[in-house]
């Protein structure tokens, strides 16, 4: 069958998706860019936050009024896993997948070829099929390597844990193996991804850390020129690891830290580290091992209970670390969460306006970051080429997360070219290659 796979969500699910296209190919199965030449749409889908949801019932809206009557629907991924009784009451759907049962693509897509009736797996199925898919998502020469699956941690907001379930560790020889295979394809940079990269291996016989793990990376798999972490967990980001930063060649200096909010009390209702001093004292330790160091974070507007005076923290937090970039969301109450129904709900019209002044306030901190830059020289991975514009990211850069670097010329895609830097703004640089 011929299989169109659309991704909606964060880089989790991107790999995800790859996971499954390649268990489909490998069971003879085809995936086709072409929506129109589809026998089965298949929606990878987000359930993380409201906005999200919306996003996929809105696509799924569109793909039920326009697919051909003998293209199956399937939804797979997070919003699934979580909602799979309200998807098959107001879609057409022939599948539903859960986040964690997506190894049972094969089968599921096999059931619908034999035009059997609706198809619902939300359960996963035996670890070793997990263990024999690669599990990275390539996008040029960047690729993102899933380390692990799952979170442990209990942020009251969050239901990461109740749709991925606990930390699952991928074994280190798995993923040297991995980035070999995608340094031998001309892969040079590795986004390492997790619901929380920096508890990679608590779960593990050796116990393995993170630190150990990109010293090897390093070491042992030639051509990778880039690391990149994301989503490390302020309390879980050790000595151990600022040092292998600093030290270890390919690492980007470069970390996204969720931090979630800047006012203890508030902290402390998320279930959140809320020791403010020892946060400001990681932040410093990372910047005084890599002066150069891009910090990136996300927070949280509108969090039950949430006063003007613990927003005014966030904002003096925001002011005194001065993040080079950052993320914000409103506060969305999710089902089966502590922060569902806790008192003191924050009316949404101060959600969006307290969202406005923060991302207010952090562009004018991006802006003035980006402006110290003018005149510095960086090295560039070029990732689009058109009409007389070179379009790439530096180190400071996350794949589809952060903003990129213009180049007025045309260069070689997917090559390294040194630049200096001419103008910015709050999000994008422009450069003349040297």
């Amino acid at each position: 069958m011929r299989i169109h796979i659309i991704t909606l969500g964060c880089p989790k699910n991107e790999v995800d998706s790859e996971m499954m296209a390649v268990l489909l190919t490998q069971a003879g199965h085809q995936t086709v860019a072409e929506r129109e030449r589809a026998d089965v749409l298949l929606v990878n889908t987000c359930g993380f936050i409201e906005p999200a949801r919306q996003e996929a019932y809105e696509l799924l809206d569109e793909l039920a009024s326009s697919k051909r009557s003998r293209q199956s629907l399937v939804v797979t991924g997070c919003l699934a896993q979580r909602r799979c009784d309200e998807i098959c009451a107001r879609f057409p759907v022939d599948a539903v997948v859960g986040a964690q049962a997506w190894p049972r693509i094969v089968e599921v897509v096999g059931q619908l070829e034999r035009r059997q009736r609706r198809v619902v797996a939300l359960t996963p199925t035996a670890a070793n099929l997990v263990a024999s898919v690669q599990r990275h998502a390539t996008r040029g020469r960047t690729a993102y390597l899933k380390i692990a699956d799952g979170c442990d941690a209990a942020c009251a907001y969050c239901a990461i844990p109740l749709i991925k379930g606990e930390q699952r560790s991928k074994p280190a020889a798995d993923i040297l193996r991995e980035a070999r295979e995608l340094a031998a394809e001309d892969v040079a940079e590795l986004v390492l991804i997790a619901q929380d990269t920096t508890a990679y291996g608590r779960d593990l016989p050796s116990a393995p850390d993170l630190a150990a793990l990109v010293r090897r990376l390093d070491a042992e798999v030639k051509g990778l020129a880039w690391q990149r972490l994301l989503y490390a967990y302020p309390n879980h980001v050790t000595p151990e690891l600022v040092a292998a930063m600093a030290e270890t060649p390919s690492v980007c200096h470069y970390l996204d830290v969720p931090l979630q909010h800047g006012d203890p009390d508030v902290l402390r209702r998320m279930r959140r580290p809320h020791n403010v001093q020892q946060i400001h004292d990681m932040l410093g330790a990372l910047r005084q091992a890599m002066p150069d160091v891009v910090l990136r974070s996300t927070f949280i507007v509108g969090f039950p209970g949430e006063t003007e005076h613990e927003f005014q923290g966030l904002l003096d937090v925001l002011t005194e670390v001065r993040f080079d970039k950052m993320g914000v969301f409103q506060f969305s109450p999710e089902e089966g969460t502590p922060a569902y129904d806790m008192p003191g709900q924050v009316a949404a019209e101060l959600k969006q306006e307290r969202y406005d002044r923060a991302m207010t306030l952090q562009q004018g901190i991006s802006a003035e970051i980006n402006a110290g830059l003018i005149g510095q020289r960086l090295e560039v991975l070029i990732e689009a080429v058109e009409d007389g514009l070179s379009v790439g990211r530096s180190y400071r850069d996350a794949p589809e997360i952060d903003g990129v670097v213009i180049i007025p010329a045309e260069l070689e895609e997917g090559a390294f070219v040194e630049v200096e830097v001419t103008a910015a703004d709050e999000y994008d640089l422009t450069a003349q290659p040297l």
